[in-house]
């Protein structure tokens, strides 16, 4: 489907997995794309809320396995915008938390395409909430810090381990009460 107009792409957050984490913006998105470019990590489900003339298409990757492209999903988000068609580039949790979101804005900025960024719920953030676990608490932890596994040997721990209370579990005296903040609050 294409229209008189310019195209735009949004780049939306799906949430960490259960559908009704996603957010109401992101779902009036999905509702009114003509293209939606999904990743692996996306709840099937979600798209049930794209209109029945949507096209579909399969971006998703996983460590080790063949998978798309990131140049070419980047061409198909531009070629799409520039037919004058609404897209959504969904990704799981946070699109600029760990997924490519943030290259994916810089492509359609050089290439002139109007893009819009629709945060969403990590599954940095999601989980220790599901758990109980407050990633920041007033008496004992005012920062949080969310590294990737992929680039380990990047991360220089020591600066990140003295700077964030969340994954310092280590106190420091015996009435530091860093090293509680690894182990939550439950409701009882």
């Amino acid at each position: 489907m294409t229209t008189n107009f310019p195209g735009k792409v949004f780049i939306v957050g799906a949430g960490p997995g259960d559908p009704e984490l996603l957010t109401l913006k992101g779902k009036r998105c999905i509702a009114a794309a003509h293209v939606i470019v999904y990743d692996r990590l996306v709840n099937p489900a979600l798209l049930r809320h794209a209109s029945d003339e949507v096209e579909l298409i399969y971006a998703g990757k996983q460590a080790g396995k063949p998978c798309a492209d990131q140049r070419r999903i980047e061409a198909i988000l531009v070629q799409h915008a520039r037919a004058g068609e609404v897209v959504v580039r969904l990704k799981g949790g946070d699109p600029f938390i760990f997924g490519r979101g943030g290259e994916e804005a810089e492509a359609l900025r050089k290439a002139g395409i109007d893009y819009e960024i629709v945060p969403g719920v990590s599954s940095a953030i999601a989980v220790p909430a599901y758990s109980g676990i407050p990633l920041t608490h007033r008496e004992y932890a005012s920062s949080v810090a969310i590294v990737t596994g992929h680039e380990v040997d990047k991360i220089k721990w020591r600066e990140l381990l003295a700077a964030a209370d969340t994954i310092d579990g280590a106190p420091q005296s015996k009435g530091d009460h860093r090293s509680r903040s690894r182990r939550g609050l439950r409701s009882r």
